[in-house]
Protein backbone atom coordinates (compact mmCIF):
# COMPACT_ATOMS: atom_id res chain seq x y z
CA UNK A 1 0.00 0.00 0.00
CA UNK A 2 1.15 3.33 -0.67
CA UNK A 3 2.45 5.15 3.00
CA UNK A 4 5.16 8.14 2.71
CA UNK A 5 6.94 9.38 5.89
CA UNK A 6 5.77 12.80 6.86
CA UNK A 7 9.04 15.01 8.27
CA UNK A 8 8.21 14.23 11.87
CA UNK A 9 8.08 10.59 11.36
CA UNK A 10 4.07 10.02 10.61
CA UNK A 11 3.31 7.03 8.38
CA UNK A 12 0.58 8.79 5.85
CA UNK A 13 -1.42 7.04 3.42
CA UNK A 14 -2.42 8.01 -0.08
CA UNK A 15 -3.30 7.30 -3.88
CA UNK A 16 -1.95 7.96 -6.69
CA UNK A 17 -4.14 7.03 -10.12
CA UNK A 18 -3.48 7.64 -13.58
CA UNK A 19 -1.39 9.52 -15.62
CA UNK A 20 -1.12 13.19 -16.85
CA UNK A 21 -1.78 16.27 -14.72
CA UNK A 22 -2.47 15.93 -11.91
CA UNK A 23 -5.44 16.68 -9.42
CA UNK A 24 -5.59 16.55 -5.69
CA UNK A 25 -8.21 15.60 -3.88
CA UNK A 26 -8.23 16.49 -0.15
CA UNK A 27 -11.49 15.09 1.62
CA UNK A 28 -13.44 16.63 4.82
CA UNK A 29 -12.62 16.64 8.32
CA UNK A 30 -13.33 12.95 9.58
CA UNK A 31 -13.48 11.94 5.98
CA UNK A 32 -10.83 9.62 3.68
CA UNK A 33 -9.82 9.71 -0.03
CA UNK A 34 -12.31 7.61 -0.65
CA UNK A 35 -14.82 10.12 -0.76
CA UNK A 36 -13.87 10.94 -4.65
CA UNK A 37 -14.69 7.56 -5.69
CA UNK A 38 -18.43 8.77 -7.09
CA UNK A 39 -16.39 11.99 -8.34
CA UNK A 40 -13.78 9.44 -10.12
CA UNK A 41 -15.49 7.83 -13.14
CA UNK A 42 -16.40 11.17 -14.20
CA UNK A 43 -12.84 13.04 -14.81
CA UNK A 44 -10.72 13.24 -18.03
CA UNK A 45 -7.59 11.40 -17.99
CA UNK A 46 -5.81 12.91 -15.22
CA UNK A 47 -3.31 11.44 -12.47
CA UNK A 48 -5.49 11.45 -9.60
CA UNK A 49 -4.26 11.50 -5.81
CA UNK A 50 -5.57 11.46 -2.69
CA UNK A 51 -4.70 12.03 1.05
CA UNK A 52 -6.10 10.46 4.14
CA UNK A 53 -4.88 12.83 6.87
CA UNK A 54 -2.91 11.51 9.48
CA UNK A 55 -5.54 10.43 12.28
CA UNK A 56 -8.06 9.32 9.72
CA UNK A 57 -8.36 6.15 7.06
CA UNK A 58 -5.24 4.06 7.08
CA UNK A 59 -2.87 6.84 7.94
CA UNK A 60 -1.41 6.62 11.32
CA UNK A 61 -2.62 8.46 14.68
CA UNK A 62 -0.57 10.98 15.98
CA UNK A 63 -2.70 12.75 18.50
CA UNK A 64 -5.30 15.85 18.59
CA UNK A 65 -2.38 18.34 19.06
CA UNK A 66 -1.40 17.22 15.49
CA UNK A 67 -4.97 17.62 13.84
CA UNK A 68 -5.04 21.11 12.88
CA UNK A 69 -5.06 22.77 9.36
CA UNK A 70 -1.80 24.02 9.16
CA UNK A 71 -0.29 20.13 10.04
CA UNK A 72 -2.32 18.52 7.61
CA UNK A 73 -1.14 21.54 4.49
CA UNK A 74 2.17 20.88 5.62
CA UNK A 75 1.59 16.74 5.13
CA UNK A 76 0.58 17.60 1.62
CA UNK A 77 3.53 19.75 0.80
CA UNK A 78 5.61 16.77 2.07
CA UNK A 79 3.69 13.75 -0.03
CA UNK A 80 3.92 16.64 -3.29
CA UNK A 81 7.78 16.53 -2.40
CA UNK A 82 7.73 12.87 -1.79
CA UNK A 83 6.03 12.68 -5.40
CA UNK A 84 8.02 15.31 -6.85
CA UNK A 85 5.25 17.34 -8.25
CA UNK A 86 5.70 21.20 -8.23
CA UNK A 87 2.65 22.16 -8.98
CA UNK A 88 -1.46 20.42 -8.55
CA UNK A 89 -4.95 21.73 -8.86
CA UNK A 90 -6.71 20.62 -5.85
CA UNK A 91 -10.41 19.65 -4.93
CA UNK A 92 -10.95 20.10 -1.49
CA UNK A 93 -14.47 19.10 0.14
CA UNK A 94 -14.84 21.00 3.53
CA UNK A 95 -11.59 20.60 5.59
CA UNK A 96 -9.88 19.94 2.37
CA UNK A 97 -11.06 23.50 0.71
CA UNK A 98 -9.50 25.02 4.32
CA UNK A 99 -6.82 23.56 3.71
CA UNK A 100 -6.67 24.66 0.20
CA UNK A 101 -6.96 28.63 1.13
CA UNK A 102 -4.82 27.82 3.63
CA UNK A 103 -1.86 26.54 0.99
CA UNK A 104 -2.76 29.95 -1.62
CA UNK A 105 -1.42 31.59 1.59
CA UNK A 106 1.85 29.38 2.51
CA UNK A 107 2.55 28.01 -0.57
CA UNK A 108 0.58 29.64 -3.49
CA UNK A 109 2.95 28.98 -5.91
CA UNK A 110 2.32 25.37 -6.03
CA UNK A 111 -1.18 25.27 -6.91
CA UNK A 112 -2.65 25.25 -10.15
CA UNK A 113 -6.13 26.07 -9.40
CA UNK A 114 -8.67 25.66 -6.34
CA UNK A 115 -11.86 23.91 -6.40
CA UNK A 116 -14.06 23.93 -2.78
CA UNK A 117 -16.42 21.50 -2.27
CA UNK A 118 -19.18 23.25 -0.11
CA UNK A 119 -16.89 25.21 2.05
CA UNK A 120 -15.50 29.19 2.31
CA UNK A 121 -13.94 31.86 4.28
CA UNK A 122 -17.05 31.63 6.72
CA UNK A 123 -18.75 29.09 8.70
CA UNK A 124 -21.83 28.92 10.16
CA UNK A 125 -22.30 27.90 13.67
CA UNK A 126 -25.39 25.87 12.42
CA UNK A 127 -22.55 23.59 10.64
CA UNK A 128 -20.24 23.49 13.38
CA UNK A 129 -22.90 22.67 16.08
CA UNK A 130 -24.06 19.64 13.54
CA UNK A 131 -20.22 18.82 13.36
CA UNK A 132 -19.80 19.09 17.29
CA UNK A 133 -23.19 16.48 17.48
CA UNK A 134 -21.11 13.58 16.12
CA UNK A 135 -17.22 14.16 16.14
CA UNK A 136 -15.44 11.15 17.76
CA UNK A 137 -18.45 9.50 19.16
CA UNK A 138 -19.57 6.07 17.38
CA UNK A 139 -23.44 5.67 16.31
CA UNK A 140 -25.62 4.06 17.78
CA UNK A 141 -25.88 1.65 15.32
CA UNK A 142 -25.18 -1.82 15.33
CA UNK A 143 -24.45 -2.43 11.49
CA UNK A 144 -23.76 -0.80 8.35
CA UNK A 145 -27.15 -1.53 6.81
CA UNK A 146 -28.79 0.15 10.71
CA UNK A 147 -26.72 3.23 10.04
CA UNK A 148 -27.56 3.86 6.36
CA UNK A 149 -31.36 4.08 7.82
CA UNK A 150 -30.37 6.29 10.40
CA UNK A 151 -28.75 8.61 7.85
CA UNK A 152 -31.62 8.10 5.38
CA UNK A 153 -34.23 9.57 8.26
CA UNK A 154 -31.32 12.15 10.10
CA UNK A 155 -30.45 14.11 6.46
CA UNK A 156 -33.54 15.36 5.76
CA UNK A 157 -31.63 17.92 3.90
CA UNK A 158 -30.77 15.68 1.18
CA UNK A 159 -33.37 15.03 -1.72
CA UNK A 160 -33.59 11.69 -3.71
CA UNK A 161 -30.61 9.43 -2.44
CA UNK A 162 -31.27 6.00 -3.06
CA UNK A 163 -30.58 3.75 0.18
CA UNK A 164 -27.63 2.13 -1.82
CA UNK A 165 -25.57 5.54 -1.92
CA UNK A 166 -27.01 5.45 2.24
CA UNK A 167 -25.13 1.75 2.96
CA UNK A 168 -22.06 3.21 0.57
CA UNK A 169 -21.57 6.54 3.06
CA UNK A 170 -21.81 4.17 5.84
CA UNK A 171 -19.45 1.50 5.06
CA UNK A 172 -16.90 4.29 3.97
CA UNK A 173 -17.51 5.76 7.42
CA UNK A 174 -17.48 3.28 10.30
CA UNK A 175 -15.78 -0.53 10.32
CA UNK A 176 -18.42 -3.02 11.21
CA UNK A 177 -17.39 -5.35 13.87
CA UNK A 178 -18.87 -7.71 16.42
CA UNK A 179 -19.34 -5.28 18.83
CA UNK A 180 -20.86 -2.76 16.79
CA UNK A 181 -19.09 0.64 14.58
CA UNK A 182 -16.09 1.72 14.81
CA UNK A 183 -15.09 5.41 13.20
CA UNK A 184 -12.17 4.87 10.80
CA UNK A 185 -10.47 7.74 12.36
CA UNK A 186 -9.03 8.88 15.99
CA UNK A 187 -11.55 9.87 18.45
CA UNK A 188 -8.86 12.50 19.68
CA UNK A 189 -10.44 14.64 16.52
CA UNK A 190 -12.61 15.46 18.49
CA UNK A 191 -10.56 17.27 20.97
CA UNK A 192 -8.81 19.12 18.22
CA UNK A 193 -12.26 19.95 16.89
CA UNK A 194 -13.47 21.49 20.38
CA UNK A 195 -10.11 23.42 20.66
CA UNK A 196 -9.96 24.76 16.97
CA UNK A 197 -13.33 26.27 18.30
CA UNK A 198 -12.44 27.36 21.65
CA UNK A 199 -9.64 29.49 20.08
CA UNK A 200 -12.09 30.94 17.38
CA UNK A 201 -11.71 30.88 13.58
CA UNK A 202 -10.68 34.07 12.92
CA UNK A 203 -11.18 35.77 9.57
CA UNK A 204 -10.31 33.66 7.00
CA UNK A 205 -10.82 35.87 4.12
CA UNK A 206 -7.96 36.78 3.65
CA UNK A 207 -6.98 33.23 2.90
CA UNK A 208 -9.94 33.24 -0.03
CA UNK A 209 -8.59 36.51 -1.26
CA UNK A 210 -4.90 34.95 -1.54
CA UNK A 211 -6.21 32.73 -4.19
CA UNK A 212 -6.04 35.57 -6.32
CA UNK A 213 -4.66 34.27 -9.95
CA UNK A 214 -5.42 30.93 -9.19
CA UNK A 215 -8.21 29.51 -11.30
CA UNK A 216 -10.96 29.09 -8.64
CA UNK A 217 -14.09 27.22 -8.57
CA UNK A 218 -16.81 26.52 -6.02
CA UNK A 219 -19.83 24.04 -5.34
CA UNK A 220 -22.56 24.80 -2.63
CA UNK A 221 -25.25 22.39 -1.86
CA UNK A 222 -28.31 24.64 -1.89
CA UNK A 223 -29.35 23.08 1.88
CA UNK A 224 -25.56 23.31 3.25
CA UNK A 225 -25.89 24.35 6.77
CA UNK A 226 -21.97 25.14 6.90
CA UNK A 227 -21.61 27.30 3.78
CA UNK A 228 -24.62 30.17 3.63
CA UNK A 229 -25.69 31.34 0.34
CA UNK A 230 -24.64 34.97 1.82
CA UNK A 231 -21.17 33.62 1.99
CA UNK A 232 -20.95 32.36 -1.71
CA UNK A 233 -22.87 35.22 -2.62
CA UNK A 234 -19.52 37.32 -1.23
CA UNK A 235 -17.22 35.26 -2.75
CA UNK A 236 -18.46 35.69 -6.22
CA UNK A 237 -18.59 39.20 -5.25
CA UNK A 238 -15.07 39.14 -4.62
CA UNK A 239 -14.01 36.83 -7.36
CA UNK A 240 -16.21 37.25 -10.44
CA UNK A 241 -14.50 35.17 -12.50
CA UNK A 242 -15.33 31.96 -10.05
CA UNK A 243 -16.71 29.26 -11.41
CA UNK A 244 -19.79 28.37 -9.32
CA UNK A 245 -22.47 25.89 -9.68
CA UNK A 246 -25.20 25.24 -6.73
CA UNK A 247 -26.17 21.53 -6.23
CA UNK A 248 -29.92 21.22 -5.63
CA UNK A 249 -31.35 19.26 -2.98
CA UNK A 250 -27.74 18.47 -1.32
CA UNK A 251 -27.05 19.91 2.16
CA UNK A 252 -23.24 19.52 3.74
CA UNK A 253 -21.54 18.10 0.98
CA UNK A 254 -22.81 17.43 -2.17
CA UNK A 255 -21.15 13.74 -3.57
CA UNK A 256 -19.85 15.40 -6.46
CA UNK A 257 -21.37 13.25 -9.35
CA UNK A 258 -24.49 15.42 -9.38
CA UNK A 259 -24.59 16.51 -12.74
CA UNK A 260 -23.92 20.29 -11.31
CA UNK A 261 -21.21 19.23 -9.43
CA UNK A 262 -19.35 17.11 -12.45
CA UNK A 263 -19.94 19.75 -14.74
CA UNK A 264 -18.29 22.53 -12.86
CA UNK A 265 -15.31 19.97 -11.84
CA UNK A 266 -14.74 19.46 -15.51
CA UNK A 267 -15.03 22.97 -16.53
CA UNK A 268 -12.41 23.98 -14.01
CA UNK A 269 -10.36 21.30 -14.93
CA UNK A 270 -10.29 23.04 -18.22
CA UNK A 271 -8.79 25.61 -16.79
CA UNK A 272 -6.32 24.74 -14.70
CA UNK A 273 -4.83 21.43 -16.27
Amino acid sequence: MPFFTAPDGAELYYTDDGHGRPLLCLPGLTRTGRDFDYLAPHLPPLRLIRLDYRGRGQSQWTGAESYTVPQEAADVLALLDHLGIDQVALLGTSRGGLIGMYLAVVAHERLRGLCLNDVGPQIEAEGLARISDYIGRAPAARSHAQAAAAMERNFTEFEDVPMGRWLQEAQRQYLETEQGLELRYDPALRDAFQAAMAGGAGDLWPMFDACSGLPLALIRGARSALLSAAVADEMQARRPDMLFAEVPGRGHIPFLDEPEARGLVQNWLGMCL
